[in-house]
């Protein structure tokens, strides 16, 4: 199996694609904006571009990938080794002004996804785009692998009203698009108007998960440091609206989830069960856990719950499982479990698990305590008309 060779990569090395790039650039990126061998895009494009390098950008959780929560922004400055400013697309502002964009002639975006729609980093790209609509400032994706693969379709689909910066376009939680396939949705589908080029990566397949890419992984947020935690992150991600700690505070966030006071063992157990019977049991195990947050929701007490282990990443269905769980921890805790109302991503009138999930169904059916068909039922709404778009704009 070939290595793949991401956008960056070929920018590097490949006259044709230097080529492309005018005038005064600005660089997107964070910490794993990385080549093969680790060294540091923002470097190689200094080393590449020198003085025509004018201004850094930074996402949600920062430049160099340091600022933990939601709604934690970062600020502006200048880089005492770059000396050059570092914008903040992440604080008082999610999209660029005026003022940051003025001299740029190319904007490069690099920034390493996780393939869920509620990473904010394709809501900041097609924020990006909208903004450079009526601006002579043309944006180059360099693309990079999806981690959870390019194939698999997951989640409800964002309904109209739920758009937020967890949420902007109508797709899957998880749509199995690149970043630049996602520009290229903006761009095509969504209509937005602007000077748009992707370079695309060599050698990366649809089938493929990230270790089958051969590239090293760097955490695109402080809290997925494994590329498994990107694929739970797909599912456990909605606990995140919730007060079921997903284990912010732990070294193995967002694959872990539990709650003060559940025996793991029996929870565990009758949660295996339950899934058989109804028929989700393919591609992963629930293993019994108790974990001590040191930060966050349950900060010093020990929780019990699971740790989510995909044995099979072509089969394990991330969203249903975590879908599934949240259901029997209200199954479990009764009144004590929490749909969390307090203010999430600057949304202040809905709540968080609706514009995570996008639609208010799920929800619904979770209080309920619903069975496998009708989350399954729910989940496919919509699904027909994406796909049909989705193929118009697949790059690989």
């Amino acid at each position: 199996m070939n290595k793949v060779i991401t956008g960056l990569e070929r920018l590097v090395v490949e006259k044709s694609v230097q080529d492309s790039i005018k005038g005064n650039i600005g660089y997107l990126c964070h910490s794993a904006s990385i080549d093969s061998h680790f060294h540091s895009g923002a470097v190689l494009l200094k080393n590449l571009f020198g003085k025509r390098l004018v201004k850094l950008f930074g996402p949600q959780h920062g430049f160099v990938t340091d600022v933990q929560d939601n709604m934690i922004e970062t600020t502006h400055y200048i880089h005492p080794y770059f000396n050059i400013p570092v914008y903040s697309l992440y604080s008082e502002t999610r999209t660029p002004t005026d003022e940051m964009l003025e001299g740029l002639d190319t904007l490069i975006v690099d920034l390493q996804d996780v393939g869920t729609r509620v990473y904010t980093y394709i809501s900041t790209l097609s924020l990006l785009m909208e903004k450079v609509q009526k601006k002579d400032i043309k944006i180059v994706v360099l693309d990079r692998p999806n981690p959870v693969g390019g194939e698999m379709i997951e989640g409800t689909i964002l309904k109209d009203g739920f758009q937020s910066f967890v949420g902007r376009y109508p797709i899957p939680q998880r749509h199995s698009l690149t970043m630049g396939e996602i520009g290229t949705y903006g761009q095509k589908i969504i209509r937005t108007d602007c000077q748009l080029e992707v370079v695309t990566m060599k050698n990366w397949k649809r089938d493929m998960y990230w270790n089958d890419t051969l590239l090293p992984w760097v955490l695109p947020s402080p809290n997925l440091p494994t590329p498994e935690g990107a694929l739970t992150f797909v599912g456990t991600v909605l606990f995140e609206g919730t007060n079921i700690s997903e284990g912010r505070g732990t070294t193995r966030a967002l694959e872990i989830a539990g709650y003060p006071g559940i025996e793991s063992f029996s929870f565990c157990e009758k949660v295996m069960n339950r899934f058989h019977n109804e028929g989700l049991n393919e591609g992963f195990e629930l293993r019994p856990i108790i974990f001590l947050p040191t930060f966050q929701k349950h900060q010093g007490k020990n929780c019990g719950g699971v740790h989510i282990h995909s044995t099979n990443n072509r089969t394990f269905q991330s969203w249903s499982v975590s879908q599934m769980l949240c259901r029997e921890f209200k199954r479990e805790l009764g009144d004590a479990f929490e749909f969390h109302s307090k203010p999430y991503e600057y949304e202040f009138h809905k709540l968080a698990i609706d514009l995570i999930n996008g639609c208010e169904e799920i929800r619904h059916w979770v209080d309920n305590l619903g069975n496998y068909t009708e989350l399954k039922k729910i989940e496919n709404q919509g699904y027909e008309k994406f796909k049909n778009e989705r193929e118009n704009i697949l790059l690989y």
